[in-house]
C-alpha cells in the first residue's frame, strides 16, 4: 500500500515509517501539511496518517480537504497528542477512520493500521476470484471472464485491470499505478503505462458503448468508470 505520513516529529515519523516498511508499504514522509496537500493533488495514496499539529495545515486540516476535494479520499488514521473525549470526536466526525494518541507503540499501531486497511480495502490481497459487477477476475489463471467470453492477460495486464476494478471511478495517479503493478520505484519509460492500458483497454472492450469508459486523467493518471449505457445512447446525434 502507498502511505503518507504527515509527522513533523523526527522521532515519531522514523518510528512510523519503519513499522510500514516492515509491512511492505511504500511510504513518502511530509512535515508539513501545505506539501502534502500538494501531493493530494497530483498522486494517489491507500491511506493517510496524518499528525494533527504540524506546521502549516494541520492535520484536521489535511483530513477536511480530503473529504471535500478527493473524489474517493484514501483513509485516514489520525496519530496525536490530543488526548481529551471532545479532540477524539472532532477528529472521527471529521472523517478520521481511527485514532492514535501519543506515544505510539508499534504493535498498537500496526494493528490500527491493518485493520483501517482491511475495512478500506476488503477485497485486497487475495487469490480468490473477484467480482466487479459483469467481469470476474481469475487471478490464478490471470482470465477476466465478461458475459461467455474469457479473456486471458499478461501478469502486468491482469494486475493493472485488477487495479483499476477495485478502484472504479476513483482517479488513480501515474507512479501509484507504475508503483501498484511494477514494483517499488520502477524504472520504465513513460510510454510503458499507456501501452498497458491500451492493450487492457482493447483486450477488455472497455468502451462508453458497453458501459465502461478507461480515459486519462489530465497530468495526474487514469480513471476507469462506469457509465450508463442509456445516457450514452440519448446522447449520441
Amino acid at each position: 500500500m502507498r502511505v503518507a505520513i504527515l509527522e513533523d516529529d523526527p522521532a515519531h515519523g522514523d518510528l512510523v515509517e519503519a513499522a510500514l516498511l516492515s509491512e511492505n508499504h511504500l511510504c513518502l514522509r511530509f512535515t508539513s501539511g501545505a506539501p502534502l496537500l500538494v501531493r493530494l493533488r497530483q498522486e494517489t495514496f491507500d491511506l493517510l496518517i496524518l499528525d494533527w499539529n504540524v506546521p502549516g495545515p494541520s492535520g484536521l486540516d489535511v483530513l477536511a480537504w480530503s473529504r471535500a476535494n478527493l473524489q474517493a479520499p484514501p483513509p485516514v488514521l489520525m496519530i496525536t497528542a490530543r488526548a481529551s473525549a471532545e479532540d477524539i470526536v472532532t477528529a472521527l466526525d471529521a472523517g478520521a477512520d481511527d485514532f492514535i494518541i501519543k506515544p505510539i507503540e508499534r504493535s498498537v499501531l500496526l494493528a490500527r493500521v491493518n485493520a483501517v486497511l482491511r475495512r478500506a480495502y476488503p477485497s485486497g490481497a487475495t487469490m480468490r476470484p473477484e467480482t466487479f459487477g459483469d467481469h470476474l477476475f481469475d487471478p490464478m489463471a490471470e482470465t477476466v471472464t465478461h458475459g461467455e467470453k474469457a479473456v486471458k492477460l499478461t501478469t502486468k495486464e491482469f494486475a493493472l485491470a485488477l487495479a483499476f476494478f477495485r478502484n472504479m471511478n476513483r482517479p488513480l495517479g501515474r507512479a501509484y499505478l507504475l508503483e501498484t503493478v511494477w514494483g517499488r520505484n520502477p524504472d520504465l519509460p513513460t510510454r510503458t503505462l499507456d501501452a498497458h492500458v491500451s492493450r487492457i483497454r482493447a483486450k477488455l472492450d472497455l468502451r462508453p458503448a458497453l458501459g465502461y469508459r478507461l480515459a486519462p486523467v489530465y497530468s495526474y493518471g487514469y480513471r476507469l468508470e462506469a457509465i450508463s449505457t442509456d445516457a450514452e445512447e440519448s446522447s449520441a446525434p
